[in-house]
């Protein structure tokens, strides 16, 4: 106590009277000091800087407490009643430094967290490099969407048989989640046939797509048990006879938005993709890519460029997700209200760039 007595004239007063502005530079002035000799103190330093720095922490503001957990959420020894305080915060940029990266902080006081804070404390914890898998359970449980996607991506994640079926189970309308699950390298034979048998068939598609040479051999082998049949999600699709299909309609001058809805709302795939081709002059391999995809975005922007209703739109994101199924309707509605939020000209722009790219190259949404 008597080094900060000297460094900040006044403390004692500072820790009893001190509006919060004081509170703050004295904080950070304190801050300054242990942090300079942090790597030589011993645990009775440790306290002494824990007891002096709890009093004044309290009353300070957001961006003084918010500076302090960045510059605390490395330290093996940083003063650990501090980081108790912090952590447990309302106030997302304080806690989250410290539940991203904290080694003080141990799995109860993470789970005691979890089980109370919202949605932006288990994004932050779902970041942590090592999760166990009774925080997971957890984090799966009351998670969002963001939250589950993040800790489904997270390699020092495991996951418990409970964990997985509630994470397989929230990819059933989340292709993104499906993929990010599918890709993991402790997800058994089982869990994979369990994803896949849920999953639509553009997000196994999808998951071929991206997956290693091993992988895309399980994924092949799982569609076998499925079906009872083998299954090769590597074949490229044959377009030729529907691009006669849709060439046929052109030259009668039957090619247009009824067209394209008959063969969406039938789930003709092929045809589909080249009635879109053709009426918005972008490459088919393109098309193709933009329905593979794992988002809508590019179905409202061909929609609204090549002038096509909602209606339309609608069947060519159920086309999506394969006969039999329907896309979730919270996504059918967001989908619906950024369709109609679109500006024509914006989604030309889109258009225009992919006219002119090859269709390897990266697609916006």
């Amino acid at each position: 106590m008597a080094e900060a007595k000297s460094l900040i004239p006044g403390l004692e007063d500072i820790v009893r009277n001190g509006d919060p502005a004081r509170r703050g530079e004295a904080v950070r002035k304190i801050a300054d000091l242990f942090l300079q000799g942090a790597s030589r103190f011993q645990p009775s330093h440790v306290d002494l800087f824990d007891s002096i720095l709890t009093s004044l922490v309290p009353q300070t503001e957001v961006e003084a407490r918010r500076t302090l957990a960045e510059r605390l959420a490395e330290l093996v020894n940083a003063p650990p009643q501090l980081v108790s305080m912090l952590v447990r915060d309302d106030e997302i940029l304080i806690a989250g430094p410290l539940l991203r990266r904290s080694p003080q902080i141990d799995e109860p006081t993470l789970l005691d967290i979890a089980k109370v804070k919202g949605q932006p404390h288990l994004l932050a914890i779902s970041d942590r490099p090592m999760l166990g898998p009774r925080l997971t359970d957890v984090i799966i449980r009351r998670g969002d969407r963001e939250v589950i996607r993040r800790v489904a991506g997270n390699a020092g994640a495991i996951f418990s048989q409970l964990g997985y079926h509630g994470l397989i189970r929230r990819a059933g309308d989340d292709g993104a989640l499906a993929v990010t699950v599918g890709q993991r390298d402790d997800l058994s034979a089982e869990q994979l046939k369990h994803l896949l048998a849920q999953s639509v068939e553009v997000v196994r598609r999808r998951l071929f797509d991206t997956a290693a040479p091993e992988l895309r051999a399980a994924i092949n082998r799982a569609m076998q048990d499925i079906s009872g049949a083998p299954q090769h999600l590597g074949l490229t699709r044959d377009f030729a006879s529907a691009q006669r299909t849709v060439r046929k309609l052109q030259q009668s001058a039957e090619l247009n938005e009824g067209a394209l809805l008959r063969f969406a709302r039938a789930h003709q795939y092929e045809e589909t993709a080249a009635a879109l081709a053709a009426m918005s002059g972008v490459r088919i391999a393109t098309i193709d890519q933009l329905l593979k995809g794992d988002r809508d975005d590019p179905m409202l922007i061909l929609g609204k460029s090549i002038g096509i209703s909602w209606a339309t739109v609608r069947a060519l994101i159920a086309l999506r997700v394969g006969p039999g199924r329907s896309p979730a309707p919270h996504d059918v509605e967001e989908a619906r209200q950024n369709f109609s939020r679109l500006v024509p000209a914006t989604a030309q722009r889109v258009l225009t760039f992919w006219q002119t790219r090859e269709p390897t190259s990266a697609i916006p949404s």
